[in-house]
């Protein structure tokens, strides 16, 4: 447990501050840590071996990745010291060009995953996709409710979509892709699904009226969000009272190819994991479990889970 004493003198390092800074704008890699900052990698991770052995930084491993961010649950007096640190960092003028480059590392993340998804965006239902099978997606009907109004977050072409809008009230598709929004309303269209609207959006900042919804999907999407947690908090916030989230996506591999042949941004997720992002979302009766493991190699495995937002 971190203590005020041994945070104030680490935080008391300008360099540590500024990482700190960034650290509390979202989970950042160390080499895009090294971008933003202009040091070498070695010195970076340094610093970043002293704050998470002092209890200030998280660190979790993705394939060859290391990925870094600000220690939740921090005590109040070392939360209010970092508070202080980050307002005072804030000033520095070094942070304003740290703020730009970390804008243009966000931004150029996007990028990459809509350069993927606008050039298959044609072919998309008919090639290959890590993860989306009949068989997951057989599943994921049979837990659905009929005629509901339903949110699909980072809908794709919309082959779900159009599945459920024979039944449902209304479904409305949110995906950052232009060409996929573009593609799903030309294919709502011919198939006369006029209870179908697509919405250019981002799943962690879902264009939707809180309460709007009764049913909201992830499928095969979360793997794409910067911040999956996010992504659960806005599907809970779209949500009725009652209402329930559906996550259909990939458990975690370790087929570091799926970053640059599919945009990947998370290599699946562990069960435990999702329950407790799921949990602290605020969905109950929350359940993780895998439904389909692929016979081919590298083996993807999908779960599925599933949460309920409390009643009035």
């Amino acid at each position: 447990m971190p203590t005020p004493w041994e945070s104030l003198r680490l935080l008391a390092d300008p360099t540590r501050a500024r990482i700190l800074f960034l650290l509390n704008r979202g989970e950042l890699a160390v080499g895009e840590l090294q971008d933003i900052l202009g040091m070498r990698q070695s010195r970076i991770s340094t610093h970043l071996s002293l704050l998470r052995k002092a209890g200030l930084a998280d660190d979790r491993r993705d394939g060859k990745n290391s990925y870094y961010s600000l220690a939740r649950n921090l005590p109040t007096g070392v939360s209010r010291l970092i508070e202080a640190a980050i307002a005072a960092t804030a000033q520095d003028p070094e942070t304003a060009a740290d703020q730009r480059s970390l804008q243009r590392i966000i931004q150029k993340r996007r990028q990459k995953a809509e350069r993927h998804f606008n050039l298959v965006a044609d072919r998309l239902g008919r090639n290959y996709c890590p993860g989306r099978s009949w068989e997951a997606i057989g599943q994921m009907l049979l837990l659905l409710a009929p005629h509901v109004k339903i949110a699909d977050l980072g809908a794709g072409d919309g082959t779900l979509s159009r599945l459920l809008a024979r039944r449902a009230e209304s479904v409305h598709c949110i995906d950052n892709s232009p060409r996929m929004v573009q593609l799903g309303r030309a294919l709502a269209k011919k198939e006369h699904l006029n209870n179908l609207t697509y919405v250019l959006g981002d799943i962690e900042k879902v264009p939707l009226a809180d309460r709007s919804v009764d049913l909201a999907l992830l499928s095969q999407a979360l793997h794409h969000a910067d911040n999956p947690r996010k992504a659960l908090s806005e599907a809970y916030r779209i949500l009725k009272p009652g209402g329930r989230l559906l996550v259909l996506d990939l458990r975690a591999h370790r087929f570091e190819k799926a970053r640059e042949l599919y945009a990947d941004r998370w290599l699946g997720f562990k069960e435990n994991d999702l329950h407790d992002w799921l949990e602290a979302a605020g969905f109950q009766h929350s359940e993780v479990r895998v439904v389909a493991k692929e016979p081919k190699e590298p083996g993807f495995e999908t779960l599925l889970a599933s949460g309920q937002k409390a009643g009035r």
